[in-house]
C-alpha cells in the first residue's frame, strides 16, 4: 500500500484521518523508531498506520548557528517510513509559531481535532509543546479524556544502551557506517540532487557526481564504498569521497562526490540517494595529481571488494 504524505494539519482528507499514529521526530528512521512503529502496529491492527512527525527538526529552528546535523531528511525520511508500512505521514511545519502553541492545543487542536486520531504512541522521553511543556503522562490523560487510546513503548536498547539518532550520528562522525547501518536498519543515504562541478574528476578519469551535503550530517571526511540508487530505482556500485579535496587545494565546503561504476549517462539535476557502508580511508592530501589519480584508482578496487564480499555474504 502506498504511503501518503500530509505537510498541512489543518487541511487533512476525510480518508487520511482515524489513524493510530507515532509521534516524534524520526531523524534516522533507527531501529528504536522502527520498534515504536511495530508496537503500534500489533497494538492497533485495526486502524491505518500513521506518523506526526516535524519539519524542520526542532533544533533547527532554536539553534540555527549549530552545524547540521540530520540523518534524513524528508524525502529520506518519508521512503523509510514508508517501508516499515506506514501508510500516512502527518509532517507539521515547525517554526516560531508553533513552537508556542501549549501542550493542550497540540493534543486537542492537532492530534484529536486537525488530524482525527482515534490511538497515539510515543516513546517515554517524548515531550511536546511550548517550551516542550507537554510529559508522556499528561499525554496519556489527555488522550483519555479525548476518547483517544494512548501507549507508551519502551525504548529499544543493546548494551551499549538506548538505541538513539545521537548514537548513531557519533559513529558516523567517527568514520564506521557499517556499525551506524546495524542500529539503523539499513546504509546511511545522502540524497540530493546532483550539482556542476568543476570537471577535475573527469579529467583524471574519475566522473564523479556532485551533491552538496546542505543539512545532512557530515560523516568522517575520507573514502567509502558505496551504493547509489538511481531515480529510476536501479542500484548501482561506487566509490565516493566526502571533504574538501585538500590536494587541489579545493578550500571550499565539504561535498559528497561519488564515482558509479560501470555507468554512463547524464546524471545533472537528477536526485539520487547515496548509501555509505564502509570507510576507506580517511581524507589525505597527496604530492600532485599523479598521486592523486593512482589512490583513485585503488580506492575504487578497495570500494568493489568491499560491495562484492558484503553482496556475497548476504
Amino acid at each position: 500500500m502506498r504511503a501518503h504524505l500530509h505537510e498541512n494539519w489543518r487541511d487533512i482528507p476525510a480518508q487520511a484521518r482515524g489513524c493510530a499514529a507515532a509521534l516524534g521526530n524520526f531523524d534516522g528512521v533507527h531501529l528504536g523508531h522502527a520498534q515504536l512503529v511495530h508496537t503500534l502496529r500489533e497494538t492497533r491492527p485495526d486502524l491505518p498506520l500513521a506518523v506526526v512527525t516535524f519539519d524542520p527538526h526542532p533544533r533547527e529552528v532554536f539553534r540555527p548557528q549549530d552545524p547540521p546535523f540530520r540523518l534524513t531528511l524528508p524525502d529520506e525520511r518519508f521512503a523509510a517510513l514508508a517501508a516499515l508500512g506506514v501508510q500516512h505521514v502527518f509532517q507539521i511545519q515547525f517554526d516560531e509559531a508553533f513552537s508556542l502553541m501549549p501542550a493542550e492545543r497540540f493534543v486537542e487542536d492537532v492530534l484529536s481535532n486537525a488530524l482525527g486520531l482515534r490511538h497515539v504512541a510515543c516513546g517515554p522521553d517524548f515531550a511536546f509543546g511550548h517550551r516542550r511543556g507537554g510529559t508522556v503522562s499528561f499525554l496519556a490523560e489527555r488522550c483519555g479524556e479525548l476518547g483517544m487510546g494512548f501507549t507508551s513503548v519502551p525504548v529499544l536498547a543493546d548494551t551499549a544502551g538506548p538505541y538513539s539518532s545521537t548514537r548513531i550520528r557519533r559513529l558516523l562522525q567517527e568514520g564506521y557506517p557499517d556499525r551506524a547501518a546495524k542500529e539503523l536498519g539499513r546504509s546511511w543515504s545522502i540524497r540530493g540532487a546532483v550539482q556542476h562541478g568543476d570537471k577535475r574528476g573527469r579529467l583524471l578519469g574519475f566522473p564523479t557526481a556532485n551533491i552538496a551535503l546542505g543539512r545532512h550530517l557530515e560523516p568522517a571526511r575520507g573514502v567509502y564504498a558505496v551504493t547509489v540508487r538511481l531515480p529510476n530505482g536501479q542500484t548501482r556500485q561506487g566509490v565516493a569521497n566526502i571533504g574538501r579535496r585538500p590536494t587541489i587545494n579545493d578550500g571550499q565546503e565539504s561535498r559528497l562526490e561519488v564515482n558509479l561504476f560501470d555507468y554512463e549517462g547524464d546524471l545533472y539535476g537528477q536526485t539520487l540517494s547515496v548509501a555509505l557502508h564502509s570507510m576507506l580511508r580517511a581524507e589525505k592530501r597527496f604530492n600532485g595529481l599523479d598521486a592523486l589519480k593512482e589512490q583513485i584508482s585503488q580506492d575504487a578496487q578497495a570500494a568493489r571488494a568491499v560491495l562484492n564480499a558484503e553482496l556475497a555474504g548476504q
